[in-house]
């Protein structure tokens, strides 16, 4: 049973760190970290995190040259 529980926790891992490297945003961590450090203010909404992270990824100009 230990071993299924770890394959199933790497699966999660694998996961994540597919979704990061492709640059698909993770709500629950967001939610996690915003629930311990920022309690006293709404959270966005999915819609709103994505568009947000959407904007932050491919608004920004630093580095291009055109």
């Amino acid at each position: 049973m230990l071993e299924l529980r770890e394959l199933a926790q790497a699966g999660r891992y694998l996961t994540r760190s597919l979704r990061l490297m492709v640059g698909v945003p993770d709500y629950g961590s967001y939610l996690a970290h915003h629930q311990a450090t920022h309690p006293e203010r709404p959270a966005m909404s999915y819609e709103e995190f994505f568009r947000e992270r959407q904007a932050a990824r491919y608004s920004a100009r630093v580095g291009k040259c055109c």
